[in-house]
């Protein structure tokens, strides 16, 4: 099932613009790498640390699959409150000490939520994206939200889920990956790419150098120049 894409375009182009957050709203690895690094010296005996590299190399990843990747010698048993462990202390470390949002962001947002609902899906644990929310203080510049730890869907689905619940026709997907890339085409929407954030596009597609610029793009172009 895809969403659809047909039907006028409504006016000034999209009925709904829907962002991933790591990577392309903030960059916040090196305080998660910290609370990681905490959990894991504390936990597993000899463990030799995390780093911001180790964190960003799994940012956008399904919750199974941070796991296996961070912790990949620990027994499942062992590994899931280890990870849940690591979940709470960076939510408590971003909420006293926050993160850094890209550069134009706030503004952006704010530009293009007043003409467009916004809204943001993520493949992150439950809670994160309101700890985004209260260290920025964006939450009223967002209509809807959804992620993998809501749901226990992949980001494709809950792409399509959110779209479809909130009757955007003409919605586009925003994000910095090739899973993002590959998400916005099993639900059927269109793609920009932020150059700035943690990958690469697999092919072709619009892209932004920065916030400043998607910006731009969004409140100038609909559907047809996407």
């Amino acid at each position: 099932m895809r969403a659809s894409t047909r039907g006028g375009s409504p006016a000034g182009g999209w009925d709904g613009i829907v962002f991933d957050l790591d990577g392309t709203l903030w960059d916040s690895t090196a305080t998660v790498a910290r609370a990681w690094d905490a959990v894991a010296r504390e936990r597993i005996p000899g463990h030799p640390g995390l780093t911001r590299a180790d964190m960003r190399g799994v940012m956008g990843l399904a919750h199974a699959e941070i796991a296996q990747r961070i912790f990949p010698r620990l027994a499942l048993a062992l590994r899931e409150p280890v990870v849940q462990a690591c979940y709470a202390a960076e939510e408590e470390l971003l909420r006293r000490e926050g993160a850094p949002v890209y550069a134009g962001v706030r503004e952006g947002l704010a530009a293009l939520a007043a003409r467009y609902p916004l809204a943001i899906v993520s493949n992150c644990q439950r809670g994160y994206i309101e700890t985004f929310f209260a260290v920025t203080g964006t939450q009223p510049l967002f209509c809807d939200s959804e992620c993998h730890g809501n749901t226990g869907l992949s980001k494709g689905e809950n792409l399509l889920a959110l779209v479809t619940r909130r009757r955007m026709a003409q919605a586009v997907y925003v994000g910095d990956t090739a899973g993002d890339e590959a998400a916005a085409a099993q639900a059927g929407m269109p793609f920009i790419h932020v150059r700035y954030g943690f990958g690469q596009p697999r092919g072709p597609c619009p892209a932004a150098a920065d916030f400043a610029e998607l910006t731009r793009m969004l409140l100038q172009a609909g559907p047809e120049g996407a």
